[in-house]
């Protein structure tokens, strides 16, 4: 086979309900094996699908940012439509285009988002329940906004660390934490260079027992300095969660 010789990027969306996740498993479906087939038949070859940001089974995106090598040449337009002519319902590229040799969708990313819904009302929703988490018991979401600012800055995150994480450090730096409420809903958006296992949604429940006043405000910068998953919250469920956006990577207006 020929060498590869272009290096594509694309954005992806999907939804990771029916998956086990991002990344490719022996006895599970994943969301890139799906995306690599697709684009393998697009290629004429097959080709290897790097992410931004693994996302755990059961997790949304609308940012997902990936990259492969390959030896085709195809328009942008090509390599969208002709994938997602081969992907479930579930899954679809944005967008794709050609960059650089040296891209890399994972190393290249110095910035990633995530947003986390929660329905906070009484009675559940039928067409939301795979997007939110329902939590029918009221909710201070000004509370939760203001622990929040505990986490700030670059810490070690092993309170909120799950123990599947096999990063060699616990060390991230998390720039932004906003919680707001919009009626019924509850949006966390959490802006980090990168996560541990389950940091977000162990971040979220915590915060969760803070908006229902079993942790006080104050406790949030204990728990952090603590590093120990023990004192933190439970972990919220992952349809709650979408990867948003990812910095410093292509997108349909040139490089974010």
């Amino acid at each position: 086979m020929t060498e590869p010789g272009r290096r594509v990027a694309a954005i992806v969306e999907y939804d990771g309900t029916d998956y086990a996740g991002w990344q490719s498993q022996v006895h599970s479906v994943s969301i890139q094996d799906a995306v690599q087939a697709a684009l393998s038949f697009v290629a004429g070859h097959p080709v290897i699908a790097i992410c931004a940001g693994r996302t755990d089974a059961g997790v949304h995106a609308v940012g997902q940012v990936i990259h492969f090598d390959t030896h085709a040449e195809r328009t942008p337009r090509a390599w969208v439509l002709g994938a997602n002519t081969k992907l479930s319902p579930s899954i679809a590229l944005q967008w794709a285009g050609e960059v650089s040799s040296g891209f890399h969708a994972r190393h290249r990313a110095s910035r990633r988002i995530y947003r986390y819904a929660i329905l906070n009302r009484s009675a559940r929703s039928a067409l939301h329940r795979t997007r939110t988490a329902w939590i029918h018991r009221p909710l201070d979401a000004a509370a939760m906004q203001a622990a929040a600012q505990a986490l700030i800055g670059e810490h070690d995150f092993s309170a909120f660390r799950s123990v599947e994480c096999q990063s060699n450090t616990p060390i991230r730096r998390v720039d932004a934490i906003e919680v707001t409420r919009e009626g019924d809903y509850i949006w966390l958006q959490i802006t980090a260079n990168a996560y541990l296992h389950h940091m977000v949604r162990n971040i979220v429940g915590t915060l969760v027992y803070v908006g229902r006043h079993k942790i006080p405000i104050a406790d949030l910068e204990s728990i952090l300095i603590s590093t120990d998953r023990r004192q933190a919250g439970i972990t919220a469920p992952a349809h709650g969660l979408i990867l948003h956006h990812t910095w410093n990577v292509p997108s349909p207006e040139g490089v974010i």
